[in-house]
């Protein structure tokens, strides 16, 4: 009998194990498209050919004030350090002086981006031109309000973005569990809302009832009928956004797909690169599921790590078994993620997530969710078995382990096994 033999990233090193080939129903991995030869002159042709929208340069006027959203410090990839100084040059080029452009990091709720971050992001020159700034988004006192969604969203935003005569949103697209796909709207909402915007939004990836659990709607590559998705489509468009530049990455994370215009059209265009990426078709589940979430930093801790669970768990039987492999060095961060699982029960959870909610609450949740579809199993560190445990996850030190508690788990000595190399990124999509 023939055996594969596999290498997958786990922290800053690798894992290998062995599997018979008889076994491998799946490797998952997607379209690897390669990027541009010249990504500054590519990134400069969109924006002279965008998508339902006049180009740039002929939408701002000399004189005008511009806001330009910008992702966080956790979406380094997008490559913010490449391309806004070419989006800056550009509209220094349409007579918009550094003085009046301002960068807000949009970063929802989460924390604030350091002034190293600030720089490794945006570059030190940058921010040495015009203003960065990142957005709070418990400043009250900085908020606009515009009026409410028709599911009763109450909406504000930022001052800085309210103000601007332009507004131009830039960010990335990839699969999202919650909301479908990232990019797009997010850049606004959460990006620079309100915390009573984002949480009153956020709440629709709950089910209806206490007790429902998360919304099965809310989930990746789900847009159409996902009502958190399209409440957030809502409060984005009482901003009003003027221009909007979203890029897509290839398996190795570089640029490959650089989209720009309306901001709605333009990044459904890149939703579709996503799939044809990212989106590999299975015609059935596996017994055992193996999933890199890509090493570090992918892996840093198991908030991070649970895109990888999430699109592991699509592709794996109702009571199989999924093996992830993230060695977490920094397990307990964000701390309010593991402070969720203080609450004795996961209706406890629930209960106080529903009373304030936060998007580490309904990652809690989910996370409990899981190990109601089958046995998650951490390939770790072992100072993280006490926690992972804690969070319904299975700690384990090496894939020996793991392979030997899996088998026992599917009572099967030959289960069909699927391996996902890249599992924070790959979105099995089962066939009907």
């Amino acid at each position: 009998m023939s055996n594969r033999h596999f290498e997958l990233k786990i922290g800053k090193g690798t894992e290998k194990f062995t599997i018979p080939e008889a076994q491998l129903l799946y490797e998952l991995v997607g379209e690897n498209l390669s990027p541009p030869t010249d990504l500054a002159a590519a990134y400069k042709d969109a924006l002279d050919h965008p998508i339902d929208s006049p180009p740039l340069r002929e939408i701002v006027n000399p004189g005008e004030t511009v806001a330009i959203a910008v992702s966080d410090i956790t979406r380094v990839w997008q490559h913010n350090e490449l391309t806004l100084p070419i989006l800056i040059d550009h509209l220094n080029e349409a007579g918009i002086a550094d003085k009046d452009i301002t960068v807000i990091i949009a970063v929802g709720a989460h924390r604030q981006n350091t002034q190293a971050e600030l720089e490794e992001l945006c570059t030190t020159k940058i921010c040495n031109r015009v203003r960065v700034v990142n957005h709070n988004a418990w400043d009250t006192e900085n908020m606009v309000y515009y009026g409410k969604t028709s599911r009763g969203t109450e909406v504000s935003f930022n001052r800085i973005v309210a103000e601007a005569d332009r507004v131009i949103l830039t960010g990335g697209v990839i699969y999202h569990y919650m909301v479908g796909y990232g990019g797009g709207r997010k850049s606004i909402m959460p990006g620079v809302s309100s915390l009573q915007t984002i949480q009153q939004s956020h709440m629709w990836a709950m089910g209806k009832c206490l007790g429902d659990g998360s919304n099965p709607l809310a989930a990746n590559m789900k847009t159409a009928g996902n009502p958190s998705h399209e409440d957030m489509m809502e409060v984005a468009a009482f901003l009003k956004a003027d221009f909007i530049i979203n890029v897509v990455p290839n398996l190795d994370g570089d640029i490959t797909g650089i989209f720009t215009g309306n901001w709605i059209s333009a990044w459904q265009k890149a939703t579709q690169l996503v799939d044809k990426i990212f989106g590999v078709a299975i015609e059935e589940q596996a017994d055992i599921v193996i999933a890199s979430a890509g090493g570090y930093p992918k892996d840093i801790n198991l908030y991070q790590s649970q895109k990888t669970i999430d699109n592991a768990v699509y592709a794996m039987k109702k009571g199989g078994v999924a093996i992830i492999l993230a060695a977490c060095p920094d397990i307990k961060e964000p701390g309010e993620f593991f402070d969720w699982f203080t609450h004795p029960t996961a209706f406890e959870m629930e209960k106080a997530v529903r009373e304030n909610f936060l998007i580490s609450g309904w990652v809690a949740v989910r996370q409990l969710e899981y190990a109601g579809l089958g046995h998650i199993l951490l390939v770790t560190q072992e100072k993280n078995i006490e926690l992972a445990q804690k969070a319904g996850v299975q700690g384990v030190t090496s894939m020996e382990e793991a392979l030997t508690i899996a088998y026992e788990k599917c009572g099967s000595n030959s289960p069909k096994i699927t391996v996902m190399p890249q599992g924070a990124n790959t979105f099995p999509i089962l066939g009907t």
